[in-house]
């Protein structure tokens, strides 16, 4: 159990929070919840040490194992990939290390040989001999396949890289988790792999995130900033909210009353005060006014940006349109005749698997890169405005968001300027500091207020949901859907691309499907549903009912045989698997003689650790084996049943 007590913390002259008190008990997975800007990243960075409370303390149980989601790539861009995640539990990668250094001398002296075996102890505490197959299914897991997991962390892009760090952590096997926004640069598959972990996972987390489908999946309990107070709420996000909202219902119906009654008790004080026979009563009244406790509602840190994007005109009747579009990096083709007409007014979500080339595809309609055949056709009179996943593409670290704002209309008024930062929720000083200083979700509402001033008729948006808080997600839906010009945007977020779009845009390996109508007709047509995540791809709502089906005698006789034949091999598995679980154990046992570690014997003690090591390698590919025949032998039991 966690327990934090007085919590206090303030960003210049805003409190964030005080006098906090809380407790995080074991096994309870908590979602952190806020506005930008209200203390989430502030008090994960106190629970993990990284900077101290003002006020008040933090106390953890006695070696307690923290595992934290760094951003800090940079420090292993030479390692390969698979040693970035084993890296994670430092006890067993020095012990490998080091392992491996000293084998690889020509002789075995004492000292070594007794080091070597202290080593093997660590390795096997850690569990260091599953230790590069756990590691791989991690990574597999995220989207980086075994045949990559050898190639240097700086192969990677920068999505995929905060993929690994994330694995390193998990990998650490802690028991508090530190989680700030994980499903950033995570498609569909990944989250859904991630929602599945956190549900297994036995310890305690706390998890940052803007995304409401996720926070249900994974949440046992809601950790609410607002108010400059923190708060536990028991159950998912659907019912903190629920809660929530009732809370503050309840606390202005008693503001209401309390308003009511000194109203009334004030004009019974002006009515009979001046009259003597009412006087006592009035002056009781008035002692009974001034006893009264005001009900106050702290002002909530939760603001809803005003978006409004209008169009400096309309375009022609169609916005754009792509003819045999392809486009290939190296070796890798992304998009491959590619044939589509966007109509004014239309608003398009893409989707479809990660790396099937949504990015690609809205940064060739962009002009922001060529295509390496065919082309897009933009239509009459149409001006683009694009977001981009990473907001330094467009936005400099060297300025602030006033003077950034003010290079796209320089005859426009300070005071329109300035009132355009107020509508995305960048006030006062804000707007004048350095827009390195600026929050993921300050600088996408920056982009934003950019197009609210430029008026585009065609917005070009990559993942616009990253890093913006729900309340300006919710805004930015209601934007949209009364926007007149036309949308195209890629989203792995389904109750945001709901909120708006019109037709769905389906990328495959094999080609595209392009679907008029909302994502909920789109569902009802083609039953793959790619944005829910309760669901496997393999599964589509027209597969309800179970099918039975009928199999000849034959068919069964063939089926007993296969069933058969798998038993076997499990029981020849199993076999070997306590065969060589003996072997290693009387080995283990040779080498607890002290004799054995003298100069004389080194050649026998390096013979039984060849032994050992060999013998290790053929355990793990025996319980690969014997998983994969269980596995299968498991699906022919189950199917003929």
């Amino acid at each position: 159990m966690i327990s934090v007590t007085d919590l206090g913390m303030h960003f210049g002259e805003k409190t964030l929070f005080e006098q906090a008190n809380f407790q995080l008990n074991h096994g309870n997975h908590y979602g952190l919840v806020g506005a930008n800007g209200s203390g989430k990243s502030t008090l994960m960075q106190i629970l993990s040490g990284e900077i101290v409370a003002e006020q008040g303390t933090v106390n953890f149980p006695a070696a307690l194992k923290l595992g934290i989601l760094k951003q800090n790539h940079f420090a292993f861009e030479q390692h390969p990939i698979i040693d970035v995640v084993l890296m994670g539990k430092k006890a067993l990668w020095e012990a490998l290390n080091e392992k491996s250094s000293l084998s690889e001398g020509k002789q075995v002296t004492e000292q070594i040989g007794k080091r070597i075996a202290d080593l093997e102890i660590v390795i096997a505490d850690h569990n260091g001999y599953q230790a590069e197959a756990e590691a791989s299914e991690l990574l597999a897991g995220l989207g980086i396949l075994p045949e990559n997991q050898k190639n240097t962390l700086s192969t990677l892009s920068g999505g995929y890289k905060l993929r690994v760090l994330l694995a390193q952590c998990l990998f650490s096997e802690p028991d508090f988790l530190l989680l700030d926004e994980p499903t950033n640069h995570l498609d569909i598959a990944s989250i859904v792999w991630l929602e599945e972990y956190l549900n297994r996972f036995p310890g305690t987390c706390l998890i940052i995130s803007h995304d409401q489908y996720f926070l249900n999946r994974v949440s046992t309990h809601v950790v609410d900033i607002d108010y400059e107070e923190i708060k536990i709420y028991k159950g998912n996000y659907d019912q903190y909210k629920r809660e929530k909202e009732l809370e503050i219902s309840q606390k202005e119906m008693e503001i209401s009353k309390q308003e009511k009654k000194r109203e009334d008790l004030q004009l019974f004080i002006d009515r009979f005060k001046a009259k003597a026979t009412k006087a006592r009563q009035a002056n009781s009244k008035s002692k009974q006014l001034n006893r009264m406790d005001e009900i106050v509602i702290k002002r909530s840190s939760r603001l809803s940006p005003f978006f409004a994007f209008d169009i400096c005109r309309p375009s022609g009747k169609i916005a754009f349109s792509t003819k045999k579009l392809s486009k290939k990096y190296d070796s890798t083709q992304v998009l491959e005749n590619l044939s589509v007409s966007v109509n004014r007014g239309e608003k398009l979500a893409v989707i479809g698997p990660n790396g099937i080339g949504k990015s690609t595809f809205l940064k060739l309609v962009a002009g922001i890169i060529e295509p390496t055949q065919g082309g897009v056709e933009p239509g009459h009179e149409v001006y683009a405005g694009y977001c981009p996943q990473d907001h330094q593409d467009i936005i400099p670290d060297n300025t602030s968001p006033y003077e950034w704002l003010y290079t796209f209309s320089p005859g426009e008024t300070i005071s329109l300027i300035r009132g355009l930062l107020g509508r995305v929720l960048i006030r006062g000083d804000d707007a004048d500091k350095s827009t390195a200083a600026l929050s993921g979700g300050e600088s996408a509402r920056l982009i934003f207020a950019g197009m609210m001033l430029q008026k585009p008729n065609l917005l070009l948006l990559d993942e616009p949901t990253n890093h913006m808080d729900i309340e300006s997600l919710e805004a930015l839906g209601k934007a949209l859907k009364v926007y007149s010009g036309t949308v195209v945007c890629v989203s792995h977020d389904r109750r945001f691309i709901e909120s708006f779009a019109t037709g769905i845009l389906e990328l495959k390996p094999n080609g595209f499907d392009l679907f008029p109508g909302s994502y909920r007709e789109y569902l009802e047509k083609q039953g793959e549903d790619y944005l829910d995540r309760s669901l496997t791809p393999s599964k589509s709502k027209k597969t309800n009912h179970r099918q039975i089906k009928t199999i000849s005698n034959k068919e069964w006789k063939e089926k007993s045989k296969n069933i058969s034949k798998m038993k076997r091999g499990v029981q020849k598995s199993e076999v070997r698997i306590s065969e060589l679980e003996e072997q290693i154990s009387g080995i283990d046992e040779k080498m607890m003689n002290d004799d054995l570690y003298k100069t004389d014997n080194s050649p026998q003690l390096r013979l039984l650790l060849d032994q050992k090591e060999l013998l290790n390698l053929e355990l793990n590919n025996t319980l690969t084996d014997w998983e994969k025949q269980q596995a299968v032998l498991d699906e022919l039991t189950s199917t003929s049943s």
